[in-house]
């Protein structure tokens, strides 16, 4: 029904043809989420871990504390996924996959470990899943030109990822 209507009025206004390849406004693109993302799903598990090891806690705060942070891990692991999607989706060109050929092979890499950090609570993985949104951040600044420095993070876990030089 929308579709017939949406056609009568092309008809009758004869709209000229729209055009977009992105869905948000051109060079608003940032990876910086992605790895505050990343961090924040190692902080969860160091919380689950910090929180199963305490001796003389309730129980119920025990279980609300981690039932909390895995909620959360999920949430942000997610935030990884999409957040990377969305740049390589409506950002990388064939400019940027001629200057990186790799690129496809680290938004692979970035979606199964943020797969394999939403099924599990290993810090390694988790510490791979940063290195891997670090290794797609540097790529991002670099086809933009843009130097980057890798510098410990001033939050929890501490974890060094890549900042543009600005």
């Amino acid at each position: 029904m929308l579709h017939k209507v949406f056609s009568l009025m092309d008809r009758i206004v004869k709209f000229d043809e729209v055009k977009a390849h992105c869905d948000i406004p051109c060079k608003v693109y940032d990876p910086g989420t992605a790895q505050v993302a990343a961090l924040s799903v190692v902080r969860m598990m160091d919380i689950m871990l910090e929180t199963s090891e305490k001796e003389n806690i309730n129980p119920q705060q025990t279980q609300n504390t981690i039932s909390r942070c895995i909620a959360l891990k999920e949430l942000e692991a997610a935030k990884v996924k999409d957040e990377v999607r969305i740049i390589w989706g409506d950002y990388i060109k064939q400019a940027q996959i001629e200057q990186h050929p790799n690129v496809h092979d680290v938004v692979h890499q970035i979606m199964m470990k943020a797969s394999a950090c939403k099924q599990g609570v290993d810090r390694k993985v988790g510490e791979e899943l940063v290195e891997l949104v670090n290794r797609f951040a540097e790529i991002f600044w670099d086809t933009k030109n843009i130097k980057t420095v890798r510098k410990k993070a001033p939050y929890p876990p501490e974890i060094a990822i890549i900042y543009p030089v600005l």
